[in-house]
């Protein structure tokens, strides 16, 4: 399917202190790993990023736009990496790796922290630990990612000092269940989860020789791994939709070229026709024009956002790329606003939010991108 683009540019208490709704003020230096313009219940969207303060977001003032807030910052000290992550209950949580300690030992943590609503506060950020429990391993813990199962359950996935994955999940009464070891080996930063509609999680983790895999036989069941995927994927560009009833696609930029592709088990490895950067590939499933689709959006080598659509595992019938007219930094983000449009979301070189929204029209074609 041809694109065309236009070209311009409770469970925890809640608290709101350390919100600041400064406008200006906070600009934002990277996006949030993960899913970062997400829907809420009542039908507004919200995007979210790190700034140097902490945690920044914007919220649609009606369903459909085309109106935002300003950026409301959730001060978070001592952050060095922070993922977002939504569940079906659209409740959407955030989790952080914390290194804290100035000149003397550093302690390194995850924590943790959730939105129930949209617009509302962010609950307080509360540890959910480290499970090593030497000081000098503690501190080579890796980027967390998050997943949440289809009963609400939050997974907790950060890559260990010895290379291996780690898991620490909500129980069925709500409380953390021990550190548990998915065993691995060579995993680097930016793994990647899926919990699909069956309730079953999917993971899939990166080494300098191949990608490892863990799945779910069953909702809310053990993590098991998997055979090794002969996938060479460059850190943080995977990920993973699910495309078919308990069947993911999973795209990458190759770790040798930088080419995307992508890759469905059992199947062959599929070109894509782009080059991109470090940065993670927006997968997102819609109907368009009566069909079942995806559409993927990347942030090409100079800077340039690039769109392209297909036919739901059809990427082997051709895409078409178009250049969307917008640059920015860190990967973009694709959601469905409430009105079932597909809105592009990315942080300019300004450090503010960028939103292009699909027009009218047959086919898939973004109206021209605005600065929030």
């Amino acid at each position: 399917m041809r694109t065309r683009s236009g070209r311009a540019s409770a469970r925890g208490r809640v608290s709101d202190r350390g919100a600041d709704s400064g406008g200006e003020r906070h600009a934002a230096e990277r996006t949030l790993d993960g899913r970062w313009l997400v829907l809420g219940k009542d039908g507004r969207l919200s995007a979210y990023a790190r700034s140097r303060d902490g945690l920044l977001r914007w919220t649609e003032t009606r369903p459909g736009g085309p109106h935002w807030s300003a950026p409301e910052l959730f001060a978070v000290p001592d952050l060095t990496h922070l993922s977002v992550v939504q569940g079906a209950d659209t409740y959407v949580h955030f989790l952080g790796r914390r290194a804290r300690g100035g000149d003397g030992p550093v302690a390194v943590d995850v924590v943790h922290a959730i939105q129930y609503q949209t617009a509302r506060p962010v609950t307080e950020w509360r540890s959910v630990g480290n499970p090593h429990k030497d000081q000098e391993r503690a501190a080579r813990l890796g980027a967390p990612v998050g997943v949440v199962s289809a009963s609400g359950r939050v997974h907790v996935l950060v890559p260990n000092a010895g290379g291996g994955l780690m898991l620490r999940r909500e129980g069925a009464d709500g409380r953390w269940e021990a550190w548990a070891d998915l065993k691995g080996s060579g995993v680097r930063d930016g793994v990647a989860a899926l919990a699909h509609a069956s309730g079953r999680v999917e993971v899939l983790a990166g080494n300098r020789a191949h990608t490892l895999r863990w799945s779910q036989a069953k909702a809310d069941g053990a993590l098991g791994q998997e055979p090794n995927i002969a996938l060479r994927v460059t850190p943080g560009t995977l990920t993973l939709l699910e495309t078919a009833p308990d069947r993911a696609t999973y795209y990458w930029a190759d770790l040798d070229t930088g080419g995307l592709l992508a890759h469905r088990l059992g199947g062959w490895v599929i070109p894509l026709g782009q080059v991109t950067t470090g940065d993670g590939i927006a997968a997102l499933r819609t109907v368009l024009d009566g069909y079942d689709c995806t559409v993927l959006a990347h942030r090409g080598p100079d800077g340039h956002v690039m769109l392209a659509a297909c036919g739901t595992e059809n990427e082997g019938g051709g895409l078409w790329w178009s250049p969307t007219g917008g640059s920015g930094t860190g990967a973009p983000a694709l959601a469905l606003d409430g009105h079932g449009r597909v809105v592009l979301a990315v942080i300019g070189q300004d450090g503010a939010l960028h939103v292009a929204r699909q027009a009218e029209g047959p086919g898939l074609s973004l109206d021209p991108a605005v600065r929030v």
